[in-house]
């Protein structure tokens, strides 16, 4: 795909606990092999700018030299350093949403076209839940650390919303493939097409629904 049509590529979000300690060096490993295997299937990261497990995926993806793009809770890089600790390091490009944690959470999951869940707390709770609101593919992590993926099931299984998007996964590797898989059909489903794809002052072509 060249440079013109990256805004096609698939843009896969990545949730899990930003507190360093919470978690052991497995549940890291398995973040950075997602975040590699996201490149290595041509997406693109997003994550909340953060530390701990998302941070572990964009420690990945640069290790593939694939794009990484951080939505940060603060306003400027001053408060996403000093206010709010953040790191910079392993990002290509850090939007400052200026809405703090909440808002940051809405903003990181419309700009993916899916969402990776990995061992977490409330605020991965809080992705989750407005990803399956927006009926967005969703990839859950499981494994031997805190029972996030319990909690999410609790939740779907309580909601009485039935939602065939979400799937759940041992395997960094296989669980990427299967919502990359889902993202990209849903893209194709809805992406818009251009009468003249070489006319760049922006005629709006036809959409495929």
């Amino acid at each position: 795909m060249n440079d013109k049509h990256n805004h096609l590529k698939i843009r896969i979000a990545v949730s899990g606990a930003a507190e360093m300690g919470f978690l052991g060096q497995v549940a890291y490993d398995k973040a950075k092999e997602i975040g590699r295997e996201i490149i290595r299937q041509s997406g693109i990261l997003v994550t909340g700018a953060t530390t701990g497990f998302p941070m572990w995926a964009a420690m990945g993806a640069k290790e593939e030299k694939g794009i990484s793009v951080g939505l940060s809770p603060a306003e400027n890089e001053v408060e996403h350093v000093e206010t709010y600790r953040l790191p910079l390091d392993y990002m290509d490009l850090i939007i400052y949403t200026g809405f703090g944690y909440p808002g940051r959470d809405l903003l990181m999951t419309r700009t993916a076209d899916a969402l990776i869940i990995g061992p977490g707390r409330i605020g991965t709770i809080h992705e989750f839940t407005i990803a399956y609101e927006d009926q967005k593919p969703i990839g859950v992590l499981t494994g031997d650390w805190e029972d996030t993926d319990e909690v999410i099931r609790h939740i779907i299984d309580k909601s009485h919303r039935p939602n065939d998007k979400v799937v759940f996964e041992e395997d960094p590797v296989k669980l990427v493939s299967r919502i990359m898989k889902m993202a990209k059909e849903d893209k194709e489903r809805h992406r818009y097409v251009y009468k003249n794809d070489d006319h760049i002052g922006g005629t709006i072509g036809d959409r495929i629904l």
